[in-house]
């Protein structure tokens, strides 16, 4: 398949990159510095080097998913909501590509049937950064309203962190424990779950979650 990866430098976007390739598929990053994905990927990556919010349809209709890995800072999260409206709004009425959003653990349940943005919110310095966490749900609601599109959303677990891969365990709207006791996924293992999703559809317009085994 030809997929594009929006943020393909970043943590999550790398190791899609890296996981697509090995699979066989086609692959192109869409970054703002073409240099780091060539450092990250080597001379042969297939790059579209401009701004995300300067993609035209053109762009991107060609693509069987687009995997949107984008990541800012907490006083410009709010682009994550605008990035979603403007992928929507570009594919409005049509089945391809496919729209594939990494969004937060927050909106996820804890045991309790709980939703873990509110216990983010009693965490240290929470001010610096709790911006992130809060666009990502209210990007999650705004696509729960959009049936004419096709879209799917994956939260990782509480901890998302660069690693190896095991085996991905995947969820539906609750936090998920890794054989270890902590909710935890590594950045290839998203990648694996996030693949495996592309491979063999499973969620159509819904979220689901992935977890080390």
């Amino acid at each position: 398949m030809k997929l594009a990866i929006i943020g393909a430098t970043g943590m999550a976007g790398s190791a899609l990159y890296k996981e697509s390739l090995s699979r066989g598929h086609e692959v192109t990053a869409i970054v703002r510095h073409k240099e780091k994905a060539v450092s990250l990927f080597g001379e042969d990556v297939k790059v579209i080097d401009k701004d995300i919010f300067e993609l035209t349809r053109k762009d991107l209709e060609a693509f069987d998913v687009i995997i949107n890995a984008f990541a800012t800072a907490p006083d410009k999260a709010y682009l994550h909501l605008d990035l979603a409206a403007k992928l929507v709004a570009m594919f409005r009425e049509t089945e391809s590509p496919r729209l594939f959003f990494i969004l937060g653990a927050a909106s996820l349940l804890d045991e309790n049937d709980n939703l873990f943005l509110e216990t983010l919110k009693h965490f240290p310095e929470v001010e610096s950064w709790i911006s992130i966490p809060i666009e990502a749900y209210k990007t999650l609601n705004f696509l729960r309203s959009i049936e004419n599109v096709n879209w799917v959303g994956v939260s990782p677990s509480a901890n998302f962190v660069a690693g190896g891969a095991t085996t991905p365990v995947i969820g539906k709207d609750h936090l998920l424990k890794s054989s270890s006791g902590e909710s935890i996924v590594t950045s290839e293992t998203m990648a694996i779950g996030i693949l495996d999703e592309i491979e063999k559809p499973q969620f159509i317009r819904t979220r689901f979650t992935v977890c080390n085994q």
